[in-house]
């Protein structure tokens, strides 16, 4: 059947999409069976704990979720017999529950709780607490008989801190405590160093490093920790010298790609070592590896289903769990024993047709300040072709942080319009992580710049390459990558429309209005203030709004605490003033993203009928 790109009939619907892949996060084994934590869009995003049993572990109305640092992460753990330990969503306690009974409150009301971790029987968090001025987080261990639940005297706090804390371990003999920590000043990616204390009350020892993330003990004395010192985020090894680091940290295994990535959120594993002191890690250069580490440094890939933001959730004998996304499966969580390679599949992971789920070509382009990397998916649809003389539209996704990174996983989010016609291309501007720290660091001072130069550049390659109708290529993007849509509109040319979700407008705005973790953010992307308050003005999109000449979307979370509502609003006030087509659309019960399968369902037919609209062509829902 021939028929226009962008009106092709399609399987996948909104709602399907809405429900179609589980949000994992975190996994854990518990005695026989594997727990992990899943978000419910259907229930306005609650995160819940389900079992291999097909139990639900954390029954309704409880959703574990953290609010440390406002991105959250570690809001649930387990131990091995069989009790849970999460976050309320609601009021930020920190609860225990075991199956069957009512969840009983550990910590009490007032602070925000992360991280969460038990070994040997103790339970290590993350805690946050606004009421102080300054703010605090700190390293606690909380009692787990329910003491401290009306006394916060009953916690034991390991390391107050005015900064910023994530990753507890505990060594074996449970003498000592290792975290990573970093300043207000600084983003964890930017400097961030290994903490190390004897209990009960021993001197912190800082172990040399630069971008430290995730401490794990290899033993009593024995140390682990990734950093980036080199360039690439890689694993390293300490020896204490009684309480205190020994020689300088060695590199383990080193490689052109990086364990690890930005630390916004306290939950991720990007490595887990194993009893037998060979250590399974992820290694990342644009797409995802996992290997297995021998003692001796020597590194073997292991063959796993996913390749994409894949985490090492927890290890147990010769077995790991591992979750993520893949380019030929669905987001899963898999088993896998590292020995046999058998690998069993809990949650999703489901094969893909590429007939309807095209799986993503990595490309690069040359850009003005270096290569850029990206990820096309051109559509797909095995019933409808479009007539000889038409190119497709395309729609250019750019992602929040801006250090994060895409992968080229398969997605029925993306399906949803390469199904339909709708070409897709995912962009790892500069500033992107996966690829080492340079390109990371390719924005410092030029946000704004880099990486709209980077999406332009993406966008144009494609054209020129005939896969694009160069008049029909639209620009998507949330949160920071929603500023890089506005940006890209104000410089004007590359795009014939643009969608912001919940997109930063003003700097100076932003830099009054956002919360603790990214209030220095701005430092090192743009420069301080006030020195740099010319470049904040100069930069804003809203400053330039009447450069923007083509459609825009807008939505927006209306408890949004990171990007609040004064920024898309200023942007639609400046377009309404000047006639310029737009549509703004405000989820008043949604925050920093969107989870509820409504709002999801709602800005997914938005965004294909404002398409449709300005592209010319006939969507089919």
């Amino acid at each position: 059947m021939s028929s226009p790109y962008g009106s092709w009939p399609s399987p996948f619907s909104a709602a399907s999409v809405a429900v179609s892949s589980p949000r994992i996060d975190g996994a854990r084994f518990v005695g026989s069976e594997i727990w992990w934590g899943e978000s419910v869009p259907s229930e306005k995003g609650r995160v819940t704990v389900r079992s291999s049993s097909g139990d639900e572990i954390l029954p309704a109305p409880w959703s574990a979720r953290s609010r440390v640092h406002e991105y959250g992460g570690g809001a649930w753990t387990a131990d091995r017999q069989g009790t849970l330990y999460f976050v309320d969503a609601d009021d930020q306690r920190v609860r225990r529950l075991v199956p069957g009974t009512e969840p009983v409150p550990l910590t009490p009301q007032g602070a925000a709780h992360g991280g969460l971790r038990v070994q040997a029987g103790r339970l290590l968090a993350v805690r946050e607490d606004l009421s102080t001025t300054p703010h605090t987080r700190s390293i606690i261990e909380i009692p787990v008989d329910g003491s401290a639940a009306d006394d916060a005297s009953a916690i034991r706090v390991i390391r107050e801190s005015e900064g910023f804390v994530a990753h507890p371990a505990l060594s074996p003999d449970g003498k000592r405590i290792a975290w990573v920590e970093w300043d207000t000043g600084r983003m964890p990616w930017e400097e961030a160093h290994v903490q190390i204390v004897a209990l009960p009350a021993g001197d912190v020892h800082t172990v040399p490093s630069r971008a430290a993330l995730q401490p794990e003990w290899l033993g009593d004395a024995d140390l682990v920790f990734a950093d980036d010192s080199a360039g690439r985020w890689g694993l390293h090894r300490v020896a204490l010298d009684g309480d205190v680091p020994g020689a300088e940290p060695q590199p383990l295994a080193p490689a052109d790609a990086d364990t690890g990535y930005g630390l916004w959120v306290l939950g991720n594993r990007w490595y887990q070592p194993l009893n037998d002191g060979r250590i399974v890690a992820v290694r990342t250069n644009g797409r995802d590896l996992v290997v297995v580490i021998d003692a001796d440094g020597a590194a073997r890939p292991i063959d796993v289903p996913g390749d994409g933001h894949v985490s090492v959730d927890d290890a147990e004998g010769t077995r790991v769990l591992l979750s993520g996304n893949g380019s030929h499966v669905t987001p899963g969580l898999w088993v896998v024993d590292v020995d046999s390679g058998e690998t069993v599949t809990v949650r999703g992971g489901e094969p893909v047709d590429a007939r309807w789920m095209p799986h993503a070509v990595p490309i690069e382009v040359d850009g003005a300040h270096g290569e850029v990397h990206a990820f096309a998916y051109p559509p797909a649809n095995p019933d409808a072709s479009a007539p000889d003389d038409e190119l497709p539209p395309y729609i250019v996704l750019v992602h929040g942080g801006p250090t994060a990174h895409v992968s080229g996983a398969s997605s029925t989010a993306i399906a949803y319009y390469t199904s339909r016609g709708i070409g897709v291309l995912d962009v790892n501007y500069g500033g992107s992580t996966g690829y080492g720290r340079a390109y990371r660091e390719r924005l410092n001072g030029r946000w704004g710049v880099v990486d709209v130069d980077d999406v332009i550049s993406a966008a144009r390659g494609l054209a020129d390459a005939g896969l694009a109708d160069s008049a029909r290529i639209a620009i998507r993007g949330g949160s920071a990558g929603g500023w890089t849509v506005l940006s890209a509109l104000v410089r004007g040319g590359a795009f014939a429309a643009g969608i912001s979700r919940y997109g930063v407008a003003d700097l100076r705005l932003l830099a009054a209005e956002t919360h603790d973790f990214e209030a220095t953010y701005l430092d090192g992307l743009v420069g301080p203030l006030p020195e740099y308050e010319d470049v904040y003005i100069e930069r804003s999109p809203l400053t330039h709004a009447d450069r923007i000449d083509v459609p825009v979307l807008l939505l927006q979370g209306g408890e949004d605490r990171v990007v609040p509502p004064s920024q898309s609003e200023s942007i639609r006030d400046a377009l309404a003033a000047r006639g310029v087509d737009h549509e703004y659309v405000l989820y008043p019960s949604e925050g920093h993203g969107f989870r509820s399968a409504e709002t999801i369902v709602d800005s997914l037919e938005r965004e294909l009928a404002f398409l449709g609209r300005v592209f010319g062509f006939v969507p089919r829902r």
